[in-house]
Parts: C-alpha cells; structure tokens; sequence
C-alpha cells in the first residue's frame, strides 16, 4: 500500500501542476467525447494487447494503421482498462486540437505517476524544490526524465506488478524529430532493471521516422481496413448506430419503429465504410443531423457509387457539396485548421467578425466533422480532415491554399485589432491577462499570408493608427514586441515590397519596434 510523503511541498507540487498538460491526460475532461470502442468490438484485438501487458517482460506495443482506423479509441480503452485494474502508471495523448507544447511531456507523466504511486510523490515533489529550472521549457528532456521519472520510480522496482505508459498519436508529436527523441527517450530509460516493470503502448500512423525511431523487439500490431475482424466490427457499429437512429425518432420511424435502412443501403453503406471507423463515425453524424429526415441525408450518403470501400476523401467531399455554399464554408473551414492554436466558439466569432454568419452556416453544414459541445469548445471531428484539405490532389476544387487561408487570417486579426478602439486597446494592452489571438498571432499568419491588396490596406491602417498606441501604451511586453519585428521582416521581403506604400508600412514597423525595443 502506498503512503503520501509526509513532506511534500505544496508550493513545489503547485507548480508541477501548473505546467500539466491536462489535455495529454487519456480522459480529462478538456478531451471530451471521449472516443472509446463501443461495447463487444475490437475484442480480439484487445484481448492480445492485454496479453503482451500481461507478460512479465518489458515487451513494448507499437499500435499502428492509416488514419481513422481507431488507433485512439483503442488506445483509450486500453487505458480505462489498465486504470481500473490499478496498472495505469501514465497516458500522454497528442493532439492537435489542444495547444500542447514539447517541455511539458515528461512533467505530465511525473504528475500522474505521483497520483499513481503517492509514495513517490515526496521524491518528484523534492526533485523540483531541488532544481528550479527542472520544469522550465529550456530543461533538458533527459534531465526532466532522470528526476522526475526514473530516480523516483527506483523505489518500486520490488514491485510485482506490471504497469503500463500509454503515448499516443505519435505522429501529430511536434515534429518528426521530437517524436522520435520521445520514443528513444523513453524506451532507454524505462528498460532498466531497477525499476518496475512497466510496457510502452505507442499509436501512430506507419510512418517512415517512427519506425525508425521504434526499438528492436517492439510488438507491432498492424491496423488495416481489410481485417475481416474489423470490417465486422465496423458493420456492428453501423447497425447498432442506425437503430438508435431509428428508434430515437419516433416522430420519423413510428413507434414502434419501421424496419429502416433497407438491406440493400445498409450492404452498401457497409461497403462504403469498408474498416474504417471514422468514416462510419462521421456517416453516422451525416445521417442523424438533427432537423434533417435521416433517409433523405442516407440517399445523399450513397448516391455515389463507390468502386472502393472505406473512400473518406469521397465522404468529405459529399458532406461539403451538400452545404448551401460550399466554396465559402471550405476557406472558414480551412481557416479553422489553420489556425495556431484551437479557439471557442465565442472566439471565432469574434475574430470572423465580417463573416460571422458564414461561420454559423459552415459549423451546422459541416456540423458531422466539426465537433460543437454546446459549451463553446469547437474542433474537428478527426485529424484526416486536415490532411484532406491540405492537400490538393484530395480536395481538388475545394482546396484553399495556405497562403490564402493565412491571408484571410492576417486579415481577420488586423480587423479585430482596428475595431477595438483606443478605449478598448488600451485595457488590452495593460491587462496582466493572456492577449487575444489576434494580438499573439497577427504577424506569424502575415508572415504566410498572400500579399494581397486587402491586407496591404489593414497593414497600412494598423501601422498608421494602432502601432503608435501600442509602442505608448504596452508594459513592455515581449510577445507584442517580437510581432512588430515578425512583421518587420516579413514587410521587408522582396514579395511585400511592390510600391512606394509598402515601404513606408516596412518603414513605420522599422521605428515601432525600435522605439518598443527601448522600453523593454
């Protein structure tokens, strides 16, 4: 039995807390919905995950497959089942829908093995009190490891048990790089024989790095929309999701309820979804769109043949030619995935100001891949969404470009920026709270953005009347600084300068951040 370390820190274990990336942690809450297997799938492959956990070796798990294969829900269910038999030591998930950064990996993990294990608590809590940068970004991640994690650990090695560190989706890691240092970095240290024994699950797509970085004797297991075990289990959720469909729509289906869809739709809707679980998960979202008849949206669904199965490239296609304005809402949508970090829905608004109803139309067409909680959290559906509009030889005439997407984001930010007024900026501007997005971001979406007239006028504008406020009024901030010479550079590149104007914009960003440079 565990034991809380009599001595713990408070002020030392405040601030392992504070850098916690909550969103990495398999179910907090800022995850939510949760993505699980639903009840009696992938058992066969669970199963034999289990397996593997169970051994008394430290044999490691590379789970991979294509996007959209349930590479995450397997992965989460795993770790619902590994905490409730007390074998959880640690989950860290990788998303781009959160803004998660590289130095707080290794202080997550810490922080759950100190829930995990109370009576190492004491050790990580001292580890920190007796290095004051151990938790800052620039600490080493080897340093952060060694600290927090093996040295503190050490004291279980006598251990029976065997535990289990859930790292997944690997590929949307920062960079390849990071990647595959995290993947070096912990099947290194957490192989030695003083510690506990504990199994790695790692989840990702079969790239060419990560295998690379994978160590020799890692498990792999193979996901594929051709295993007949999933195409089952794929067939299973489609049926038990149109039935809830149908019986929860009593005023459509009768009670009780017509038999509905016809075999034949069903076959095909089956074939169409072939192993893919994310397509049957958003196909289902297309269907039951609330104010819509469910077979009018099913007929839609499958009015195009398909010659192959498990096509979301064409799922996604259907769902944007189905919206009233399909043009418009892709260049909002593309603006959402591109986006630096997520936003909430209030946010967005604020910052899609001019194209505030375009931004309602576009979430409910695009509402099957675009999640909306109700509560003001908005992010896409699945990471195959953002591949899919990001690359122009799979959404072909709904592709917008980056420099146009970023375009339209500078823009946007200039806006926001012009339309707060002095009364308004000046609050902003000596608020010890977070600057709005536009604030942050402007100069890093100009830095990519398509040089064209619009913007060139809100750059105009900004540097005319906003920049002097902000060199008066600003306590010295770093991140307004570092933005006004962002722009600087970006306005003195061969692709900005095009006429006199443009020069004396460069020129106006070249004195503002001079000037701003001297009172910090």
């Amino acid at each position: 039995m565990d034991f809380t370390h009599p001595s713990s820190s408070s002020g030392s274990w405040n601030c392992l807390c504070n850098v916690v990336e909550y969103s990495g942690i398999f179910d907090s809450e800022s995850r939510q919905p949760h993505s699980r297997c639903m009840e009696n799938t992938r058992v066969a492959l669970r199963r034999s995950i289990t397996q593997v956990l169970d051994q008394r070796d430290r044999t490691n798990i590379w789970l991979n497959g294509l996007a959209g294969v349930g590479k995450t829900s397997i992965a989460f269910t795993i770790a619902e089942e590994m905490k409730s038999a007390k074998r959880l030591a640690a989950t860290f998930f990788f998303s781009h829908k959160h803004a998660q950064k590289a130095a707080t990996i290794i202080p997550t993990i810490a922080y759950q093995l100190a829930l995990a294990f109370p009576r190492i608590r004491g050790d990580i809590v001292k580890a920190i009190e007796n290095d004051d940068s151990l938790l800052s970004d620039g600490k080493s991640h080897v340093d952060q490891m060694r600290e927090l994690v093996i040295r503190p650990l050490q004291t279980l090695k006598f251990r029976e048990e065997s535990y289990v560190i859930i790292i997944d989706a690997l590929d949307e890691c920062f960079s390849q790089e990071e990647a595959a240092r995290l993947v070096a970095l912990l099947t290194d240290t957490l192989s030695g024989p003083s510690l506990p024994l504990i199994h790695l699950i790692f989840t990702s797509r079969p790239e060419v790095h990560i295998r690379a970085a994978m160590p020799s004797g890692v498990h792999e297991i193979l996901l594929t929309t051709r295993d007949k075990d999933t195409i089952q289990d794929v067939r299973f959720f489609l049926r038990t999701s149109l039935d809830k469909t149908r019986t929860i729509r009593p005023a459509v289906f009768g009670q009780p309820p017509i038999p509905w869809p016809s075999e034949d739709e069903f076959e095909t809707l089956v074939f169409k979804a072939g192993g893919l679980f994310v397509y049957a998960a958003m196909a289902m979202n297309f269907i039951s769109t609330a104010g819509h008849h469910p077979q009018e949206k099913l007929e839609l669904l499958l009015r195009k043949k398909s010659t192959v199965g498990a096509d979301i490239d064409q799922l996604y296609r259907e769902i944007i030619e189905a919206s009233k304005d399909p043009l418009a809402h892709c260049r909002m949508l593309a603006s959402i995935i591109n986006l630096r970090h997520p936003l909430s829905l209030a946010e967005l608004q604020e910052l899609f100001y001019v194209d505030k109803r375009s931004l309602a139309m576009m979430l409910e067409a695009f509402s099957p891949v675009i999640l909306n909680d109700g509560a003001g959290h908005i992010e896409i559906y699945h990471a195959s969404l953002r591949d899919f509009m990001n690359d122009p030889s799979r959404s072909k005439q709904y592709h917008i470009d980056a420099p146009h997407t970023h375009e339209h984001l500078a823009c946007c930010c200039l806006d926001f920026i012009a339309r707060q007024g002095s009364v308004r900026t000046h609050a902003i501007l000596v608020s010890p709270s977070p600057y709005p997005y536009p604030y942050q971001m402007w100069d890093i979406h100009l830095r990519s953005a398509y040089p064209s007239s619009k913007l060139r006028n809100l750059l105009s504008r900004f540097t005319n009347e906003s920049l002097q406020h902000w060199v008066q009024t600003s306590n010295s901030n770093l991140t307004l600084l570092e933005s006004i010479q962002g722009a600087r550079r970006t306005c003195l590149s061969l692709k900005w300068i095009r006429s006199p104007s443009d020069i004396v914009v460069a020129w106006r960003l070249h004195k503002g951040s001079k000037k701003f440079a001297k009172r910090y």
